[in-house]
């Protein structure tokens, strides 16, 4: 019986950081990802003729786990496994298994090698079966470690990776989806990180595409990150996607001639007001004429990598760049090139993002989208402040699944809505009181409205008039319930309690108009029940889970969004996370196991070395067993229902 994939990932993690010991998390991710490459490939393309990877004889996991113990084990993982791997399939910058000073030498090397290769023996890290559809065990596994390291890593260590719910923003904005591309579509990322960014993308393009796989560049200046990225495109199954390593600034690698060459989606996510930007670079006389517009200030060089994209895309090209928000307001330099970019029409969106979102940094950025097609007639741009929508998780803050929703939706219709998003005109923005400062909140008022305090209700009694008037939105689908509760006050702009405060709650559920509302949501909600249920009922093996939860989260959405007074969102988050929560590792263990295998019970095996100990759900003898897809009180209720109310009275 197959693990529940959150317990196969979180158990995955806590081992390997167990044995991390001092090493910095930034260094330590490089030895853990590398393993987790090493047996990816070996478990899906060893002995495969035609495979994207070659695997040397000699060189799989397999030989890997027969080094175990050896006392030369770091030596000859780096010469007998990693070295022909890397010479095969052209792969730069192992790190180094026999480093003492990382993973410590003689003995302790010996053990923290053995251990670490042990942990991905798991049989439940099984990558031979491995899908390409979106349910993948590896891209979903690789996502979670990344996600601790770059959280371990600390400031300026975490810039990496990119946030996979950033990225899925970016991937959706950009329309790649709908748009009609082919395996000949280019998408390029500048600053690739780990390539997370450029693969979500790719991830998208075959979303709306299913048989189109686009082609990916990347170019990274750290040479191990770079090395990184290219074991991640082929762990996520584009093998021929082409990882450079460089500094895109000073030497860009993508070429066509002597111009930069052009690509259809462009992606970034650039460190933060590098100072070191021009090092290396006389932008003055910059060979690939990116500054036309301007020469940003020489420690902030957020403007140079915007310019490097600008150049980088085709006459109809989609760009988007995560970046400060001081690229929007800051004068000088930065303050002329943005006037220039917005009176070319360039800037097609700005979406606000909320603060500590990012691993380097606990800034708030922004995402600035750029658009070719249609620049000259371009009249404004579309703003987003999204800054209020996320949750608190760890020292970080993550955008939910109702705030990813919500920004890609109102962006891609260009909806206006109140304290969120409007469209801006170029004459609003040029207008000397703005004079081409971007700043969100000199166009979009996202504070919420003041609480009045009245001084004279306070003293002499009554409940403000304007404060009753101030919930219109619901008087206009309960207004009945107004008269109910409130009557007129012995003094002019003032009211006072129908009903003893008391019996407020009970006055507004029992009134004929609530009722008649809650109805009308309840019978909204069973109308999606009905279509969706059979969806669930037939999943079976081999089934698709995130497509599962696609079609029935949508449905659920579009379903409520013709509710009054409720907010849509609100309701499919409650679904997302009861998917996160419980529904996900259901799905994924019927879909690996089907219904009757996966509700067997699972027998706990416990190791005595381990400190935590697995919350049985019921005990046969000594045997301790948990019920992973049935619990035991689901199946009590279910068929003995007076065995609950009776064993209280036992005695």
């Amino acid at each position: 019986m197959a693990l529940k994939k959150s317990e196969l990932y979180s158990s995955l993690w806590a081992s390997c950081d167990e044995l991390r010991g001092g090493m910095d998390a930034s260094q330590y991710k490089d030895y853990v990802l590398v393993l987790l490459f090493v047996k990816y490939v070996s478990d899906r393309y060893a002995d495969e003729p035609y495979a994207p990877i070659i695997i040397p004889k000699g060189a799989s996991f397999a030989n890997m786990v027969a080094l175990k113990g050896k006392s030369d084990i770091g030596d000859q993982i780096n010469k007998k496994i990693l070295g022909p791997l890397a010479q095969a399939n052209k792969l730069s910058d192992m790190p180094d298994f026999n480093d003492p000073n990382k993973l410590g030498s003689g003995k302790e090397m010996v053990e923290r090698l053995t251990n670490l290769i042990a942990i991905f023996e798991n049989p439940a890290l099984d990558f031979s079966k491995n899908r390409a559809d979106g349910d993948d065990l590896l891209g979903d596994a690789y996502e979670y470690l990344m996600r601790h390291f770059a959280t371990e890593s600390g400031k300026s260590k975490g810039q990496f990776y990119t946030p996979a719910e950033v990225s899925r923003v970016i991937a959706q904005i950009l329309g790649i989806r709908r748009a009609k591309v082919t395996n000949d579509t280019t998408v390029y990322d500048p600053t690739c990180g780990s390539g997370s960014l450029l693969l979500k993308i790719g991830d998208e393009a075959s979303h709306g595409h299913k048989d189109v796989k686009v082609t990916l560049y990347g170019q990274e200046k750290d040479n191990a990150t770079a090395g990184l990225a290219r074991m991640n495109m082929i762990l996520h199954d584009y093998a021929t996607a082409e990882i450079r390593q460089g500094n895109t600034i000073a030497s860009p690698l993508y070429l066509d001639g002597d111009a930069l060459k052009t690509f259809d989606y462009v992606c970034a996510n650039p460190p933060f007001s590098d100072k070191r930007w021009s090092t290396g670079l006389d932008a003055e006389h910059d060979p690939w004429q990116r500054f036309q517009y301007g020469i940003p200030p020489g420690k902030q060089g957020d403007y140079a990598y915007l310019l490097h994209i600008l150049r980088s895309l085709k006459s109809t090209a989609k760009g988007a760049c995560i970046l400060p928000h001081g690229v929007l307001f800051r004068g000088g330099a930065e303050g002329a090139i943005r006037r220039n970019l917005v009176q070319r029409g360039y800037l097609k969106g700005i979406i606000g993002l909320p603060p500590n979102l990012f691993y380097g940094t606990s800034i708030a950025a922004c995402i600035v989208v750029l658009d070719k097609e249609g620049a000259n007639a371009r009249k404004g741009i579309f703003m987003i402040d999204a800054s209020k929508g996320f949750i608190k998780d760890g020292n970080k803050n993550r955008l939910r699944e109702q705030d990813i929703h919500k920004i890609v939706d109102i962006f891609n219709r260009q909806v206006e809505l109140p304290r969120y998003s409007r469209p801006v005109p170029v004459a609003e923005i040029s207008d000397s009181k703005n004079d081409y400062n971007l700043n969100l909140p000199r166009y979009i008022d996202s504070t919420e409205p003041e609480d009045i305090q009245d001084i004279d209700g306070h003293l002499r009694g009554g409940i403000p008039e304007r404060d009753v008037e101030a919930l219109d939105r619901y008087w206009k689908v309960i207004p009945g319930v107004r008269g109910a509760l409130f009557k007129k006050a012995n003094r002019p702009g003032y009211c006072q309690l129908n009903v003893p405060i008391g019996e407020v709650k009970s006055a507004i559920f029992g009134h004929a108009e609530f009722m008649a509302f809650n109805d009308s949501v309840t019978k909204l909600f069973a109308k999606w029940k009905k279509k969706n249920a059979p969806l669930l009922k037939e999943f079976a093996q081999e089934g698709r889970p995130k497509a599962l939860i696609e079609t029935i989260a949508e449905d659920l959405l579009a379903t409520f969004r013709a509710a009054p007074l409720l907010d849509a969102y609100d309701v499919y988050q409650h679904l997302m996370d009861y998917w996160a929560e419980i529904m996900q590792d259901d799905c994924y263990l019927v879909a690996d196991d089907g219904w009757r295998e996966a509700a067997q019970p699972r027998l706990i095996v416990e190791e005595k070395s381990k400190k935590t100990k697995a919350k049985p759900d019921f005990i046969l003898g000594k045997k301790k067993y948990q019920t992973e897809l049935i619990p035991p009180a689901l199946i009590v209720r279910r068929y003995f229902p007076g065995a609950t109310r009776a064993t209280p009275r036992l005695p």
